[in-house]
């Protein structure tokens, strides 16, 4: 087995994977953000695999997230929850963040559902919000496809059309189960920027005249990534703070979290809808 993440050495590991874990029909990937747990109504959460078994680079803590994929079962169908993600700014490479979509996707999975904490760029988004993302701004300065990943792993053209990244037919289904089930429910664009510090009330005016709805550190290079091989694309975000100027009291951590446990319950919900009517 390769000791460094490479094209090919996912694609062992991904063989390797099928053959311990059995996964059967991989249906798809969920991805829980900062201080959010998934549940799959439905479905059975029958084996947790660390994910330090799986990748061939470090993990690094960070609270609110579990190098972790449960797999989901019902029949010969499987989910995989990734229980937490790795980001650019615990200082991954743009490879190593999109690891594991990469890995669902060599496994035959045909979506990714992600869920991220985010600050809300717009003072109208009250906390606590959903937001469902239509498009948006890669301001981190990477993109996973740079270097050997695009021409190894591609199920498309090398450089692919990001027009539609998050799929219209899952986002009008999400925004019109929310609001079946009584969420305050948004649609708007996610501005990634590299973190880890929170932006300035400066930065934040500047991602709101670019057309930003929400601000995070995240989700944007696995989009890219699962796009790139094919899967379609929903990304749920939690409001969970306004940001930076639009309050007068400073941003924690720990604010993100807190929301994010609050969130549970009707996340919960909303991909119990989700899960009745996809699969």
């Amino acid at each position: 087995m390769n000791d460094r993440l490479t094209p090919e050495g996912l694609k062992a590991r991904a063989e390797d994977f099928r053959t311990h874990h059995r996964p059967g029909n991989v249906r798809g990937l969920l991805v829980a953000g900062s201080g959010l747990k998934l549940q799959i109504p439905g479905w059975e959460a029958a084996e947790t695999v660390e994910m330090a078994d799986l990748m061939p680079f470090p993990m690094h803590h960070l609270e609110g997230h579990s190098h972790t994929i449960t797999l989901w079962r019902r029949g010969d169908e499987t989910l995989m929850v990734m229980n937490g993600r790795f980001h650019l700014y615990q200082g991954y490479s743009a490879a190593e963040v999109v690891a594991p979509v990469r890995l669902a996707g060599l496994l035959g999975a045909e979506f990714m559902l992600a869920t991220n904490a985010t600050g809300a760029l717009d003072p109208e988004i009250p906390p606590g919000s959903l937001v469902v993302i239509r498009d948006h701004l890669n301001l981190q300065g990477a993109n996973p496809l740079v270097g050997p990943w695009a021409a190894a792993l591609a199920q498309g053209p090398q450089f692919p059309d990001m027009s539609e990244a998050y799929s219209p037919r899952l986002r009008e289904l999400a925004m019109r189960l929310a609001e079946e089930a009584g969420f305050t429910v948004f649609e708007g664009v996610y501005a990634a920027v590299l973190g880890p510090s929170f932006e300035t009330p400066a930065e934040v005016r500047m991602l709101a005249a670019l057309g930003g709805t929400v601000v995070g550190m995240s989700t944007v290079p696995e989009v890219i990534a699962a796009r790139h091989m094919g899967l379609d694309v929903l990304v749920l975000s939690l409001a969970s703070n306004p940001a930076a100027g639009l309050v007068d009291r400073p941003l924690s951590h720990e604010e993100v979290l807190e929301e994010g446990r609050k969130a549970a319950g009707r996340l919960t919900t909303l991909l119990g809808r989700l899960a009745e009517t996809m699969f």
